[in-house]
């Protein structure tokens, strides 16, 4: 990706993205391209900030000139990230540039990162965390799980945003299992539509999504309560698909005949009882996010400190097939 000087005038910007801005002192390095993006290419790289430190982070660009249609909608994509990301527990902004070209945004990078890719690492090497004493056991799942709905919950009650695609590609783990939720992309889009939910092809894979959206393209924050008890699935089989015995479009048939994945392995009653609770049909009888993180600490006692042990290694091919998922989410 070139992140260098491009011809042609940016379009017009909001003022209060202007502390936003880069830093002249600032600079991009090693920014290599890592999947392509709705808008343009997304990359990796790294931060170098004028004190000599530096940071890992992911930019996402706009492809071609400031003519382009999407450059205006860009541009509420960097205001969107400027309002929405000042929770702790949600993937940080650090900078844009949309005062010059290239237009791009700039996201803290973290470490070990996707969740979903560290869980398949422990699986496939049987590896644990550096700290002896913080191996991923029932209990991390809870840790990182009250960790998500309080993101979540603040998502809805401070801006009425339902999250739309809640799984653990989305999440990004740091030091300690700290964890952000990211992925807001398809949220942005379907706020700037001023609808509840955009096509469920582009947004989310079927097994992640709740009975309303399939049926109606219904989505509400209980919508990601459902998509939240798919996610602590995830956490407790190392990274496993959901529903693996189904095909994903004979999905939602057996869920309206009352079916429910089964309690997997390394998961205890309580843990298991609160993935039930967020898979009820009716999304009225769901339980609200504060309410799971309630539900969440009343029950930390209970979980296992034992490590989460999977012998069966990750094939990415399998994996995507089983899932149902065909974007490159990886």
């Amino acid at each position: 990706m070139d992140v260098g000087e491009e011809s042609g005038a940016p379009p017009k910007v909001p003022a209060s993205l202007g502390p936003w801005e880069m830093p002249p002192e600032c600079s991009l390095e090693a920014v290599d391209f890592w999947q392509k993006g709705h808008y343009g290419p997304i990359c990796k790289g790294t931060l170098k900030r004028p004190d000599s430190s530096s940071q890992a982070v992911v930019v996402k660009s706009l492809t071609d000139g400031p003519d382009k249609p999407e450059s205006g909608e860009f541009v509420e994509l960097v205001l969107f990230h400027s309002r929405v990301c000042r929770h702790q527990n949600v993937v940080q902004m650090l900078f844009c540039q949309t005062s010059r070209l290239p237009l791009y945004l700039i996201l803290e990078q973290s470490s070990p990162g996707n969740l979903l890719h560290f869980l398949w690492t422990l699986r496939n090497n049987n590896l644990t965390l550096d700290d002896p004493s913080q191996d991923f056991t029932e209990k991390s799942v809870f840790v990182v799980a009250k960790q998500v709905a309080a993101a979540l919950d603040y998502l809805m009650s401070k801006h009425r945003l339902v999250h739309g695609d809640v799984a653990a590609r989305n999440i990004l783990l740091g030091p300690g299992l700290s964890a952000r939720v990211s992925g807001l992309g398809g949220a942005f889009r379907a706020r700037r539509a001023e609808l509840a939910v955009t096509s469920r092809t582009t947004q989310a894979p079927l097994k992640w999504q709740a009975p309303e959206r399939v049926m109606m393209q219904l989505s509400t924050d209980q919508s990601d309560v459902w998509s939240f008890g798919i996610l602590l699935y995830e956490m407790v089989t190392l990274g496993s698909p959901p529903y693996p015995e189904l095909e994903p479009a004979s999905v939602l048939p057996k869920l309206q005949k009352s079916y429910r994945m089964k309690r997997p392995n390394n998961c205890g009653a309580s843990l298991y009882d609160l993935m039930k609770y967020c898979w009820m049909w009716s999304f009225k009888d769901r339980p609200s996010f504060p309410a799971i993180i309630k539900l969440l600490d009343s029950s930390l006692y209970l979980a296992s400190t034992r490590p989460i042990c999977v012998p069966n290694a990750v094939d990415k091919t399998q994996y995507r097939t089983v899932a149902g998922i065909t974007t490159s989410f990886f």
